[in-house]
């Protein structure tokens, strides 16, 4: 059984419940005031979701809570699960993803989201995800 929101959604099944919210990650775009965005969903433990709901209407800036980047972005395989900091906005947006540096392996989107992109690279991201 599942329930899904515009942010939120749990599925229940034989081994137990599991959690998600919608969130935003940040890529800085070099010279560019706002950031490229991916829409995101985490997974996160029951705690921190109920918590994350309990101040949904009201959240104080700088809360957050672990959660595990559950979107696979075809341009940017990864082989394994990305670890990641959810901190809440408080002027209604979306959360902020910020992506754990791994030291076992070299990830484009860690790194980008740290140093961030150019235009061009920014525009050719956004053609690819537009078109596949």
């Amino acid at each position: 059984m599942g329930r899904l929101s515009s942010d939120l959604c749990s599925i229940t099944h034989d081994k137990g419940t599991d959690y998600f919210v919608r969130a935003v990650l940040e890529i800085p775009i070099h010279g560019v005031k706002d950031p490229f965005l991916w829409g995101v969903w985490v997974s996160t433990s029951e705690k921190s979701f109920n918590r994350y709901v309990e101040i949904y209407d009201s959240p104080a800036e700088g809360d957050g809570f672990f959660g595990w980047l559950c979107n696979s972005i075809n341009l940017y395989l990864s082989d394994s699960p990305r670890p990641a900091d959810v901190y809440v906005q408080s002027d209604g947006a979306c959360p902020k993803v910020v992506l754990h540096r791994s030291s076992n392996e070299i990830d484009q989107l860690v790194l980008d989201q740290q140093h961030g992109i150019t235009l061009e690279r920014a525009q050719q991201l956004a053609e690819q995800a537009m078109h596949g």
